[in-house]
């Protein structure tokens, strides 16, 4: 990844610039050169994350201009491709005045001044607290005693020295205040070593709920020490759910609640008690969903953080699949035509997979490397479940 980004954005750069031909030739170099180095400012934070050179306390207050700098990119890609693209119409149509307002400096130094701005904005609104979102999920099959059952969903937090003590302390908060039955937490709770952390996610332990407050691994678990994480969850008193089923009766009906690991599983760490040995599980539906049969249970509830697991998920008698990991798509636009594709085309909300429904949540928090949101707020979601 750092590779084709040291590759891609020295041409996005030159591409941006150089067909400006009002500014003369050394400027150009100069500005294109400019851009490039900042555009790969994200890749070298990535490069000391990965080598540990820094410690992460300091590094992940980096990373959050880091973010700012790829969502500009971002836009900059777009506006290349409609500047380019109407100037060719342009040259088709022989329009010289068009051609030249087009590749004008002003406009690609307007637009660069605009892009800035705007991935300002997303960053001032990633680092913002999440609001609660009620909303009501209609569920075939479900048994009388889950009529009603409310459901708080936070996923990806990334608590970390950006979504710190105190912005977890607001989740929390505002997940009690909602009165939840149940809470559960579909990975990327953390981000970072423990030593770095710890403090920073200490908040999660006064969740409480009439059901209990579960916990199923994400990606940035396995990233940041799967083993020592997993230890400070449990003292922080929460029930991990590593590829494990759990019966609980609800008012008389018995709901299998489960959760599986990731398929990130198998990626070294550095903060692995052994740096050159996995840790963690691989995904496993196939002993929840036979342990969900063997217990009896009358309806399946699985956590699993990557949404692109459910078309398997389906297969196996699950009934409400819970994931994260998409951030809601993050930017209007990018949500569909880049977050979607990567994640079998699930990017937010609920969708029918079969005879399962899966909700994707946007997410409580973000990853500090891309602090940006356009159009998709973060979010606790108090799911209220129904039968259809």
């Amino acid at each position: 990844m750092v590779s084709l980004a040291a590759l891609v954005i020295p041409l996005l750069a030159l591409w941006l610039w150089w067909p400006v031909r009002l500014m003369p030739r050394r400027a150009r170099l100069m500005a294109a050169v400019a851009t490039a180095a900042l555009g790969c400012t994200p890749a070298l934070l990535l490069v000391l994350l990965r080598e540990g050179t820094v410690e992460y306390r300091t590094l992940a207050y980096l990373q959050v201009p880091g973010g700012w700098v790829l969502a500009l990119l971002l836009m900059l890609a777009v506006f290349i491709v409609l500047r380019d693209g109407l100037w060719a119409l342009a040259a088709v149509a022989r329009r010289e005045d068009w051609k030249q307002r087009l590749h004008a400096p002003l406009l690609t130094a307007g637009a660069l001044a605009l892009a800035g701005l705007l991935s300002a904005w997303g960053v001032a609104n990633a680092l913002r607290p999440p609001e609660v979102h009620e909303r009501t999920l209609r569920l075939p099959g479900l048994p009388t005693g889950l009529e009603g059952l409310r459901v708080a969903v936070l996923a990806d937090i990334h608590a970390s020295p950006i979504n710190n003590a105190r912005y977890v302390q607001t989740i929390v908060d505002r997940t009690l205040e909602a009165r939840p039955d149940l809470i559960v937490l579909p990975g990327d709770m953390v981000d970072g070593d423990v030593d770095s952390g710890r403090a920073n996610v200490a908040p999660l332990a006064q969740l409480k709920a009439r059901y209990g407050v579960w916990a199923a691994p994400g990606n940035h678990e396995y990233y940041s020490g799967y083993d020592a994480w997993m230890a400070e969850f449990r003292r922080l008193g929460l029930n991990l759910l590593e590829n494990r089923m759990q019966l609980i009766d609800v008012q008389g009906a018995r709901l299998a609640l489960s959760g599986i690991g990731d398929p990130a599983y198998g990626r070294l760490s550095r903060q692995n008690t052994d740096p050159s040995v996995a840790e963690g599980v691989p995904p496993d539906i196939d002993t929840v969903a036979r342990q969900a049969k063997e217990a009896g249970a009358q309806y399946h509830l699985l956590l699993a953080h990557q949404p692109k697991t459910a078309r398997d998920n389906a297969a196996h008698g699950v009934g409400l699949q819970l994931s994260g990991h998409t951030h809601g798509g993050l930017i209007l636009g990018m949500d569909q035509w880049l977050v979607a594709p990567a994640n079998d085309g699930f990017v937010r909300g609920e969708y029918e997979v079969g005879a399962m429904k899966l909700f994707v949540s946007a997410g409580a928090g973000l990853w500090a490397g891309f602090a940006v949101r356009l159009g998709v707020p973060a979010s606790i979601d108090l799911l209220v479940l129904r039968g259809a």
